[in-house]
């Protein structure tokens, strides 16, 4: 019902202003440079303010976070440094180095490089996870890992198609790709989205400031009565259609609908596994995959910049102020983006087990384990 309500709302704001829907169907959904709304200082500062208030509940939950952690705390043994950690930083390195040259001896993977750094940053943060910890999701559940990154293929093709109607970034270098090629080569960067997110926000997990402290912290939030549930859940609905309506007004809502709808169906449906922690006090899956999806964005954006196949983006109202080719503002969205991807993955990997013990991880009172 979820993917259902987020893949036709929009078609419906289309339909309701006139607009052909067919053009929206076209896969693989491609978008162009296209003007948007002028540069606004009102609407600048609103962004602005929301992205300061994100943050700044980040940092708050962070800061209390600190002052919670238990005074005695054993860390788990960790293990040795695995030979692929070093293949996953040579990966890293050399795929950057690729990506942001042009060496004739490697003219015809240049477009295709991006999957480099990516395999390597999988590796090399999976190989910090398992020596600070003893446990990675690399080596503990090695086909749920492969299976999320199938997932991750679809899970972006679905933004890729919410853009269609936004049109909020666009590729460069990948013109004169046929349908078939340009949908399996975008198909091979987008299993890395998942898998990068999740792997960085098990690393987090294994720091006091992102698992002790979050899981106990004093502001819990009230069970959320249903007719709430509801209404967010038109109000989600509603802002999905809405992009087919006015995209240059509601282009945040590709990050922030998809979040409402999951939660509140989640909450409707009696599961409950966005909120029920929260009243517990516990905020590691609100404030990790938010924080671990900013730090792939970062790199995203990073290694993008130089890249000969790179996308650029085309925003309303806040296109100045660039950090790489995103605009400064833009990088609020990665937040709600952890979040969808956390709910994405839980189906598949359940909860990420917070701590382990002689190399084998073990559940908390608040995190299950999860078997392979």
């Amino acid at each position: 019902m979820t993917l259902l309500l987020i893949l036709v709302m929009p078609l419906v704001g289309v339909i309701l202003v006139g607009r052909p829907v067919a053009p929206y169907l076209d896969f693989p959904p491609r978008t162009q440079a296209i003007t948007h709304a002028p540069f606004s200082l009102t609407w600048s500062i609103v962004y602005a303010s929301i992205d300061l208030l994100l943050v700044g509940g980040i940092l708050a939950a962070l800061t209390e976070s600190r002052r919670r952690i238990p005074s005695r705390r054993s860390r788990p043994p960790g293990a040795p440094w695995p030979w692929w950690g070093w293949a996953g930083l040579l990966l890293t390195v050399g795929g950057w180095v690729v990506a942001w040259n042009r060496f004739p001896w490697f003219a015809a993977l240049q477009r295709h490089s991006f999957i480099i750094p990516w395999t390597g940053y999988l590796l090399t943060v999976n190989a910090l996870t398992l020596a600070r910890s003893g446990s990675c999701l690399l080596t503990r559940a090695p086909v749920r890992l492969i299976l999320l990154a199938l997932c991750s293929c679809c899970f972006w093709w679905i933004f890729e198609y919410l853009n269609r109607f936004v049109q909020n970034w666009y590729y460069l270098g990948v013109a004169d790709f046929g349908p078939s090629t340009y949908a399996l080569l975008a198909s091979l960067a987008f299993c890395t989205v998942l898998p990068a997110v999740m792997s960085t926000y098990e690393l987090l997990l294994r720091f006091p400031l992102f698992n002790d402290g979050l899981s106990r912290l004093s502001y819990s939030i009230a069970a959320l009565p249903e007719r709430i549930a509801w209404w967010a859940l038109v109000l989600s609905g509603v802002g999905l259609a809405g992009i087919g309506v006015w995209p240059d007004l509601l282009f945040p809502m590709v990050w922030v609908a998809p979040l409402v709808l999951i939660a509140s169906i989640d909450r409707l449906w009696g599961e409950d596994a966005f909120l029920a922690p929260l009243q517990k006090g516990d905020y590691r899956h609100l404030v990790g995959p938010a924080v671990a999806a900013l730090i792939c964005g970062v790199f995203w954006e990073m290694w993008n910049v130089g890249s000969l196949a790179k996308w650029r983006y085309s925003l309303p109202f806040v296109q100045w102020g660039h950090l790489f080719e995103m605009p400064l503002l833009g990088y609020g969205g990665y937040l709600p983006f952890g979040v969808i991807c956390w709910m994405a993955s839980k189906p598949l990997l359940g909860e990420l087990p917070a701590t382990v013990s002689a190399g084998r991880p073990q559940a908390d009172s608040h995190l299950p384990l999860t078997p392979n």
